[in-house]
């Protein structure tokens, strides 16, 4: 310090002090004020969604026990072992796991350069279904015998129209306000579309397809209104269209037209095209609340036919209670949380959007699922994810989960360093 009359010059920062004791008390709110730092910088910390991978582990393992409850006995009578459809599955179901683990350690920007190729390999694969190559199973022909493997097709569409679109969203910028963008998108996504239903006449995937892209495309655009007005008009169209039909839907010969009057009347078909949806609803309702316990269904010794595919949320709902399918679909919607999650901290729009994609299309499979077994809509074969009986399906379902975790993988949390 330097002394300079009345006043002390002190050698501290930009501090002029008086002598006596403000100096003093000035003096030590100095070194107060040197101790305590405030952070300056931040750094970048890794994240990994342990959540995500422990709520797909949950609902792997409850699929599966429902899986052995509601097939064994099925299974022994038909093949002579009660685990039939469970090893198949659960061999199926861990193995899908490991290979998501791996594909969240690749770089989802990967996908970028390939995106013309997953989506021509989907329309060409999807084709081949109607040549010797297809397999029919159930009066259906969505299957491919390729060699060993035999798959649906339609499942490799859905995460073509989810990374294509994405891609070519994030390439259109600003452009996506256009009438033209509008168009590019919403007939790339209404090819897949068309092909899923045309060549492998799985119209209620076609539909999840083409509600994939229009919710793609609502995600990017800026305006919210010109959607709103189309969803409005689309449905009053669809409530005029079923009541038109209804009173000539009974002398019609296509099958999916009846199925609009079976869920209209499922009582009065209670032994033909009703009868399934009956069934579930007994399930269902002899269920109650709590449940008749697991193992203890009476619905599935052969009254509910194929109760491990689309059906077995009435097993659900027999055996646990409402209870139980309440708590199944809290899973769900902790699953669909964490979806949300990564979607709004991707490191970048793709990610965002593929994201975004994914969370659209297992919401659409569980709404449609459940309210075809509550019957508020007609049936459409859509399977519950991660629960029914169905190889393709959980190995698709298990890719879209580890781009999820890719992209999670890479979202940086900046937080601020420690106080000294």
């Amino acid at each position: 310090m330097i002394k300079t009359g009345k006043w002390i010059v002190c050698r501290f920062p930009v501090f002029f002090l008086r002598t006596g004791k403000e100096s003093a008390i000035l003096y030590i709110m100095s070194r107060e004020k040197k101790a305590v730092k405030k952070p300056k910088t931040k750094k970048k910390t890794d994240y990994y969604d342990y959540s995500l991978l422990a709520v797909i582990i949950l609902l792997t393992c409850f699929g599966l026990v429902i899986l052995y409850s509601t097939s064994s006995y099925m299974a022994e009578l038909n093949y002579g072992d009660d685990m039939y459809y469970f090893k198949k599955q659960a061999a199926i179901s861990f193995g899908c796991i490991i290979i998501a683990l791996g594909i969240s350690q690749i770089d989802y920007h990967i996908l970028t350069k390939f995106t013309g190729v997953l989506y021509g390999m989907a329309a060409i694969l999807m084709m081949l279904v109607k040549t010797p190559l297809g397999r029919t199973a159930n009066g259906a022909r969505r299957w491919l015998n390729l060699g060993p493997l035999s798959f649906q097709p339609s499942e490799i569409a859905k995460i073509a129209v989810i990374v294509c679109l994405s891609y070519m969203i994030v390439n259109m910028g600003r452009k996506i306000k256009t009438l033209k963008a509008f168009m590019i998108l919403a007939g790339s996504g209404s090819a897949l579309a068309f092909l899923a239903y045309a060549f492998t006449d799985n119209l209620s995937t076609a539909i999840i397809i083409f509600c994939i892209t229009m919710g793609l495309i609502f995600i990017a655009h800026p305006k919210v209104k010109p959607f709103l007005i189309a969803a409005g008009v689309g449905v009053a169209l669809i409530i005029i269209f079923v009541m038109i039909l209804s009173s000539s839907l009974e002398t019609s010969s296509s099958f999916r037209l009846r199925r609009i009057l079976v869920w209209l009347h499922p009582e009065d078909f209670a032994s033909g095209d009703g009868y399934q949806t009956i069934q579930a609803l007994y399930a269902i309702g002899s269920g109650g609340f709590l449940g008749r316990g697991l193992g203890n269904s009476i619905q599935k010794l052969g009254s509910v036919p194929e109760a491990q595919n689309d059906m077995i949320f009435s097993i659900v709902c027999e055996e646990l209670g409402i209870l139980g399918g309440i708590i199944l679909l809290l899973l769900f919607a902790y699953l669909l949380y964490r979806l949300f999650f990564i979607a709004q901290n991707a490191p970048d729009m793709f990610g965002s959007l593929m994201v975004s994609g994914i969370f659209i299309h297992i919401a659409l499979q569980v709404i449609f699922n459940i309210a075809v077994v509550l019957n508020l809509m007609p049936n459409t074969g859509v399977t519950l994810p991660f629960v029914s009986y169905g190889g393709t399906s959980i190995v698709f379902l298990m890719s879209e989960m580890g781009l999820a975790l890719s992209v999670a993988r890479q979202i940086k949390f900046k937080e601020p360093e420690r106080l000294l």
